[in-house]
């Protein structure tokens, strides 16, 4: 029996060693050219890159098993009941767009921003899945994009905010790669895409603070408190990030994944006031609360970083967390309007029109509860 148990564990470990070294989907290591760039990076400690004050996730092994329990124990309205409608966008009409600022939100936290005949992609997660492999994760509540990936128009920019599975997605950027003059990321995160194609000279990565200009584009890479990794053992060896970006008269924040912190506030300070703020709303629970914020601190965050109007993100695609997949979207919408910050709740695929700015009344999640 014990010779058998311990051959079951060796075929077991072998399985797991093979998947993860073989399936491309786990990204690329870091060269030590890098790391040497990496280290003098403040963020950089012992070989992980840390969040501000060394924040961490604080779950204990008995948090593990509790978090493990409740996820897949029956839960109530975790996904909607059917497919999630979308709203269709044509391709033509993006590809001929030369207007003011707009964005297209295509569920969790994935946006096209278009300005002037730029087109600018944020965490391109087109994929189904957000996992290495589809028998690891939920599918995508809405059957349908907007639109296909391969209908997009050719990509001036694509910023990258973490390598996280919901918003780095393999094969997304192999039918992005060769339509995208530039990767935007995160310190160290370029390694994934240069192990899948992408050429060296495509790809800008950025520390926190960091600010570049391109093509009439201003970019700040900012702080988020987060983590990062793909596989076994890679844990916090990538940096991750917020985003403002600035273009004309216009400026705009996103919170990519964050606990609620107080770089918010060093943010708004810095690069404020934002016309329009993308902040993360989603995913949460009180046993992860460093590394996503619950929805009252979204509202809050927003007044931080002084927007004139949030757009809550991260929800509305995958379940992640065991909370009601309409949980984010209403308690945020109410603590926004008990602290006077206007919100937007668009449809997925809807144009927000930054110069047209309105809050939506219409709560259309409720058509599909």
């Amino acid at each position: 029996m014990l010779i058998t148990i311990i051959s079951i564990l060796v075929i077991l470990f072998v399985l797991v060693a093979l998947f993860v070294n073989l399936n491309p989907e786990f990204g690329g290591t870091i060269p030590d050219t890098k790391k040497e760039r990496f280290s003098k990076s403040p963020n950089y400690k012992n070989g992980v890159f840390e969040n501000l004050g060394g924040v961490k996730m604080s779950m204990g092994f008995s948090d593990y098993i509790k978090g493990m329990r409740g996820f897949f124990a029956s839960q109530s309205n975790t996904r909607p009941n059917g497919n999630l409608p979308t709203v269709k966008v044509d391709s033509l009409e993006l590809a001929n767009y030369s207007g003011a600022a707009r964005l297209i939100w295509f569920g969790h936290s994935a946006f096209l921003f278009q300005k002037n005949g730029k087109n600018i992609l944020i965490d391109p997660m087109f994929g189904p899945v957000p996992a290495p492999h589809p028998l690891l994760g939920g599918k995508r509540f809405s059957e349908h994009l907007p639109i296909e990936i391969e209908q997009l128009p050719p990509i001036d920019m694509v910023l990258l905010s973490h390598d996280h599975y919901d918003h780095l997605d393999y094969k997304s950027i192999l039918k992005l790669r060769d339509k995208v003059k530039m990767f935007f990321t995160p310190l160290g995160v370029g390694s994934h895409l240069r192990e899948w194609g992408v050429p060296e000279a495509n790809i800008i990565e950025m520390d926190w603070w960091d600010d570049t200009l391109f093509e009439e584009v201003s970019l700040k890479c900012t702080p988020a408190q987060h983590f990062s990794g793909r596989g076994l053992a890679d844990r916090g060896k990538t940096l991750w990030s917020s985003w403002v970006v600035q273009m004309d008269s216009t400026n705009i924040f996103f919170s990519g994944d964050s606990g609620y912190g107080s770089h918010f506030k060093e943010i708004g300070n810095t690069y404020g006031p934002f016309d329009f703020a993308m902040m993360e709303c989603g995913q949460y629970n009180e046993l992860w609360k460093e590394i996503h914020m619950m929805p009252e601190e979204t509202a809050q965050a927003g007044i931080d970083v002084k927007a004139k109007m949030i757009m809550p993100i991260h929800w509305g695609a995958f379940k992640l967390a065991m909370h009601s997949w309409t949980d984010p979207v209403i308690r945020v919408t109410q603590k926004a309007k008990e602290l006077n910050m206007p919100i937007s709740t668009p449809r997925i695929g809807e144009f927000i029109y930054l110069d047209s700015l309105r809050e939506d009344e219409e709560k259309w999640w409720n058509e599909v509860n």
